[in-house]
């Protein structure tokens, strides 16, 4: 009577991935692992932000007020349309990968590559789209001023739309110098110089009577920031810490520091996995114009790799909802 070890067992159940427990083979099982784990990722940090938005409900930045921008559309104000587009991209990506799975199951090494190609170029877009928003956001566009408690006041005309502080800042002949290694014995980092003084956007206010100021505090009732009447706007400016214009790790245009640290992190963290996508994308693509699945007689790296681009997809989803549409 033959005797069957632990180790022969094992053998006889993964065989380099030939047999297929639960009806998956090696690879696609570990891929599962992979994704569940960084599925439990992605929850952690949605799951952070939507903790610190409720904390801070009554002043966090309207995603419709931050987010307005489309490329070569300078001055339109088309809240989320483009993200909206970015995401549209993602999903049909998805589903030229589907087609390029199914035709690797037909072993229709031509399908394969075109559908292929496709996800990739779905895949730049939406990337290159993101860095395109990432410059923007960082760039800033109508800009703010910074109280001395940290909050930020921004300014808006009589409809209450905002205004940018070009539009009514004075310049003065005082010439700003921007600190640099030359200026000071000790030498400390100095961020750029924002393009007007607190007096300049103060003497501008002064001059514009149409010109009243909001704060980052949210009526709660209407969704909208608390405007402030103009005969009182002077008690907050006269507690102007610094200009602000754009945002990053340090301050934020739109309000709250803490918003900008999530986009960053998060879209950033998502952006990382669709660049891995891509690349891996680019190699398979290539592999399968050399034949080498062809030789191989499957297609399943192809289908590894879609479940990846699936997730990744999914992820976006579920950021773009929580992020950008609540």
């Amino acid at each position: 009577m033959e005797v069957t070890t632990a180790t022969e067992t094992n053998q006889a159940t993964w065989d380099g991935g030939k047999n297929k427990p639960l009806g998956a083979s090696y690879g696609k099982l570990m891929m599962w692992f992979f994704i569940l784990s960084d599925a439990l990722t992605f929850s952690a940090f949605l799951g952070g932000y939507g903790l610190t938005r409720f904390k801070y409900i009554e002043s966090w930045p309207i995603a419709d007020e931050v987010f307005t921008h489309v490329p070569f559309l300078h001055g339109v104000n088309a809240p989320m349309y483009y993200v909206a587009f970015m995401t549209f991209i993602l999903i049909l990506s998805s589903v030229t990968m589907v087609l390029a799975v199914d035709a690797g199951h037909q072993m229709k090494k031509d399908k394969v590559t075109i559908y292929m190609l496709f996800t990739i170029i779905g895949g730049l877009i939406f990337l290159s789209s993101q860095a395109w928003e990432w410059k923007t956001f960082i760039k800033g566009e109508y800009g703010a001023i910074q109280l001395k408690d940290g909050k930020i006041i921004q300014f808006v005309d009589k409809t209450g739309h905002q205004i940018a502080l070009d539009k009514f800042a004075i310049h003065s002949n005082r010439e700003r110098v921007q600190l640099n290694r030359a200026k000071g014995l000790w030498f400390m980092s100095g961020s750029k110089l924002p393009p007007f003084s607190v007096n300049e956007v103060i003497e501008g206010f002064k001059s514009h009577p149409e010109i009243t100021i909001r704060t980052e505090q949210l009526n709660l009732d209407t969704k909208q920031k608390i405007i402030i009447p103009r005969d009182k706007a002077m008690f907050f400016l006269k507690r102007a810490k610094a200009v602000v214009k754009g945002a990053n790790l340090k301050v934020n245009e739109y309000g709250k520091t803490t918003f900008a640290d999530f986009f960053f992190f998060i879209t950033g963290f998502h952006g990382f996995h669709v660049f891995t996508g891509i690349t891996i994308n680019i190699i398979i693509f290539f592999n399968v114009i050399l034949g080498t699945y062809e030789r191989r007689g499957s297609y399943e790296m192809v289908e590894k790799v879609g479940l990846y681009w699936h997730f990744v997809d999914l992820v976006w989803v579920f950021v773009f909802t929580f992020f950008y549409l609540i």
